[in-house]
């Protein structure tokens, strides 16, 4: 059967079960939107920029362990999405990317929207084809899937040039492909998981930490068997929120530069951590020399080997697939005939309770301004801590992560690695198609939102019911903080002194808009949005405190243990 190579581009979806592709027409990707139309297996979500529509894909796979798709056009239509790819890239989320390209004899001619997608690309992906044969089209769409969602995840790119989609050959879509010089490790190392358990039993202050290695291998359950057989204390970094019950005794909070105490403090001081899923980042460990002044042994657990001992030294590395490795753990415990020293961990359960005792969290909140640590603490309550929840990038990402309780993988949807403003509504559109049922709310600032605020209209088109809580200070919050703590209060270029009406500009998109200002009106305004406007998109325009921070916080060189707390202050 002879198909174009715009067919086959279809084929190819319909066979790997691809239901949303988010993308953005464009000359060289006009054969193929021809043949997305002449369908109804795939559909196409029009977004209004091509940055959008790749945080939309990366949401979408995040929030359902599917494979994001996207479609741009050449030039501008693949670097407008370069910064979407790249945000894929840092956090590991499976995605394919189908690019438009000029005609094959064009490329290197500086060709009207002619780019290097190969070479502009080739730092932010895990891999990057360009379609040289029509012929070659099919199993390396398969490739890119393949690719895409085994070992560690990354986002894949196929550049196809627009003669090349217009070619005919003959179709056929393998099952399966191999690639010689691609062989993940799936099953980990008996001897190593032996040599893991033995020091885990003979712990006397534990510590499990754990990153979105564990979201992304579906491997929750595994871990939380894991950490409640041993009674052990865990911590979770910022894209391993939900990976562990966040209301469970044992949690104790999130890690790192905006950590709570005792997590922090307790990965500080263990004498066994067990790494799992996580690569031990700066906004994690702080200084690396000032972690490793106390000594501790340490077991890595991930997929990728080049992931361990990249910053911190690992005495025990355990390469493979998350959930496989935590079942031969768990195995391996119930055979072994040692147990845990349980006076020695009730004494260290003794020292972490003292510091939850210090409450770093704890603010107030008063009758005049809105503190913003108040507005998700309500949006947890209204929500039943039941909703998928996006963020863009800033103090209000980490105000989320620290007062909305992540009981649930999947939940929490936000950018890590990269740090990206502009990627909450967009995220959250691509959650709300994953997951057509569910509450989706995107927490935001002023400042991240107008990075891509014309996705209102996109929103307006599919009928999607996102509710967005920005927590507006009038300021790019992050950075006035550290300008504040660090700089002197020199606050150069951080103060938003143009905002728009953001109720009028919601209602312009045809949306509904709501302005509170009173601590009073917060819970009130959360349950009109979330249940009597169920069906609407809301944007809620909390005006919250522009002097609030967010503490505790790591400074820059620090260590884990040299955390600047509110009551230092």
């Amino acid at each position: 059967m002879q198909l174009t190579g715009a067919e086959i581009v279809i084929r190819c979806l319909q066979e790997e079960k691809v239901e949303h592709v988010f993308g953005y027409p464009g000359g060289s990707v006009l054969f193929i939107y021809d043949e997305l139309f002449k369908q109804d297996q795939v559909s196409h979500i029009l977004v209004r920029h091509e940055q959008a529509a790749v945080h939309a894909a990366d949401a979408y796979s995040r929030s359902s362990n599917k494979i994001g798709v996207c479609l741009v056009t050449s030039g501008p239509g693949v670097t407008n999405a370069v910064t979407g790819i790249a945000t894929a890239h840092m956090d590991s989320s499976p995605l394919v990317i189908i690019t438009g390209q000029v005609p094959t004899a064009y490329i290197g001619q500086d060709a009207f929207q002619e780019a290097d997608t190969v070479g502009i690309t080739r730092p932010c992906v895990k891999h990057n084809f360009l379609v040289k044969d029509v012929k070659d089209l099919a199993v390396t769409l398969k490739r890119a899937f393949y690719l895409a969602s085994t070992g560690r995840p990354g986002p894949v790119l196929v550049d196809i040039p627009k003669d090349i989609t217009n070619q005919k050959c003959d179709f056929v879509y393998p099952k399966t492909v191999a690639m010689r010089s691609y062989n993940p490790v799936v099953k980990g190392h008996s001897g190593q998981i032996k040599k893991a358990v033995q020091l885990l039993l003979d712990a006397k202050r534990p510590m499990i930490y754990t990153g979105g290695g564990v979201i992304l291998s579906d491997a929750a359950d595994k871990l939380t068997a894991l950490t409640r057989r041993l009674d052990y204390p865990i911590t979770q970094t910022l894209m391993g929120l939900g990976g562990y019950p966040g209301t469970d005794r044992q949690f104790l909070g999130m890690l790192g530069m905006h950590g709570t105490y005792e997590a922090n403090m307790a990965m500080q001081h263990c004498d066994v951590l067990l790494a799992i899923g996580a690569r031990f980042d700066d906004r994690v460990i702080g200084n690396p020399a000032h972690f490793n002044q106390v000594p501790r042994k340490i077991i890595h657990i991930d997929i990728d080997p080049s992931s361990i001992s990249k910053r911190v030294k690992v005495d025990v590395p355990v390469v493979g697939n998350v959930p496989d490795v935590l079942d031969e753990f768990l195995k391996q415990l119930d055979a072994a005939e040692a147990r845990p020293d349980t006076k020695a961990l009730a004494a260290w359960w003794k020292q972490i309770d003292e510091w939850r005792g210090k409450n770093c969290l704890k603010y107030k909140q008063g009758k005049d301004l809105i503190m913003p640590q108040f507005v998700i603490e309500k949006l947890y309550e209204v929500t039943g801590g039941d909703a998928i929840i996006t963020s863009d990038v800033g103090q209000h990402q980490m105000w989320a992560a620290q007062y909305y309780r992540f009981d649930k993988p999947r939940r929490w949807i936000s950018s890590g690695g990269l740090g990206t403003m502009g990627f909450g509504l967009p995220a959250a559109m691509g959650a709300r198609f994953a997951n057509p049922k569910a509450t989706v709310a995107c927490v935001t600032g002023e400042g991240s939102i107008q990075m891509n605020i014309q996705e209102l209209s996109t929103c307006k088109q599919f009928r999607l019911p996102i509710k967005i809580v920005c927590l507006n200070n009038g300021y790019l919050g992050m950075v006035r903080q550290w300008q504040e703590m660090f700089h002197g209060n020199r606050y150069s270029e951080s103060y938003v002194d143009a905002l728009p009406d953001f109720v009028r500009l919601a209602e312009a998109y045809g949306h509904i808009g709501m302005r509170i200002d009173k601590p009073g009106d917060v819970e009130g305004a959360l349950k009109d949005a979330f249940i009597k406007h169920k069906n609407d998109l809301v944007f809620l325009d909390f005006r919250t405190d522009p002097k609030a921070n967010v503490f505790p916080m790591v400074a820059a060189g620090k260590g884990l243990s040299e955390m600047i707390l509110a009551e230092d202050l």
